[in-house]
């Protein structure tokens, strides 16, 4: 494995979506030339601004966040494109996450090994993304139950 694949598997952290992830990133640079491009990721659809901040791509998150409020005003399609827009770009700023830590940590540190260590360490997921999900579901759930009740207590 050469030291672009270990940089990309120690950002990465999951040797299951290595390959994926090695794929993605060669579709968003071609020989040297950077470039947006498409890249389906269930992840990506179905987390939306969530598997963003997950993954530390805040700028991604932020504009995927404003995207769900604005595009929430044109009833069910609207959402529904931006859920597809997102399933397709998503990986796209997760990369550029990558190319900017990439850079900071070539810039700083001299020896490969370090860097690889480096971008392990700076690259872990955000877990806390995983408990406030479990959370807010939990609660929107809590009161979803609470308003069928009380509306079939206030029907009778």
């Amino acid at each position: 494995m050469n030291y672009e694949e270990r940089m990309i598997e120690a950002f990465v952290q999951n040797p299951k979506k290595f390959e994926y992830y090695k794929e993605a990133f060669n579709k968003f640079n071609v020989n040297g030339i950077e470039r947006v491009a498409w890249n389906w990721s269930w992840w990506g659809f179905f987390g939306n601004f969530w598997f963003l901040l997950y993954r530390k791509s805040y700028l991604g998150a932020l504009i995927s966040f404003i995207g769900n409020i604005l595009f929430s005003f044109l009833p069910i399609i609207g959402p529904l494109i931006w859920y597809i827009l997102n399933g397709g770009y998503d990986v796209y700023f997760i990369y550029k996450k990558y190319k900017k830590l990439k850079k900071e940590i070539e810039d700083n540190i001299e020896d490969e090994e370090k860097r690889i260590e480096t971008m392990y360490i700076l690259a872990k997921p955000n877990k806390w993304v995983i408990y406030l999900v479990v959370i807010l579901s939990l609660i929107t759930l809590f009161f979803i139950i609470l308003a069928v009740i009380s509306n079939a207590y206030y029907e009778r």
